[in-house]
């Protein structure tokens, strides 16, 4: 890192803090020949690689325009959208990955999705994976229900 005041090529690091988010590395240095500190903030990237083979970075508000669309006309509010596009940020994230392909996005976003509104997790769904007829829409009702049902006997174990 170069000082920014005398184009020192050599600097030192005199304090290291983890933003609050945890996607960020602030460090305090110091120029060893003028003296002088500076504040750098060092982040990393999460890349996308879409289908046509382009990647781009990470953008948590497409997740939440994504999720908005299937939201519509569903009692959603806004802040659960972004609780949302945070939770499948974080999910990407932890993975440890410096690019994740879009299909994995779209993996990440359906679990969160679906604890929050079944309807928009089917409308959701039925984009991401492509839906042609009306089968693959009861195929996937027919798994949410079956997912209900071995959560609810679940439950049902745990409190007796």
């Amino acid at each position: 890192m170069h000082c920014p005041f005398c184009q020192n090529p050599d600097t030192k690091v005199v304090d290291t803090r983890i933003s609050d988010d945890g996607h960020a590395i602030r460090r305090r240095r110091e120029c060893p020949q003028c003296s002088r500190r500076f504040t750098t903030v060092e982040t990393s990237i999460l890349l996308v690689m879409k289908r046509s083979g382009n990647a781009e970075p990470f953008n948590r508000d497409k997740v939440i325009a994504g999720v908005r669309k299937a939201c519509q006309g569903r009692p959603i509010d806004e802040n659960d959208l972004k609780l949302l596009g945070q939770q499948v940020e974080e999910d990407l994230r932890s993975r440890g990955l410096a690019q994740v392909d879009s299909e994995e996005v779209g993996r990440a976003i359906l679990k969160p999705l679906r604890e929050l509104d079944e309807v928009a997790y089917l409308r959701f769904a039925s984009v991401y994976r492509n839906f042609s007829n009306l089968e693959d829409f009861q195929q996937a009702i027919d798994t949410l229900r079956a997912e209900d049902q071995s959560a609810e006997e679940q439950s049902a174990i745990q409190q007796s």
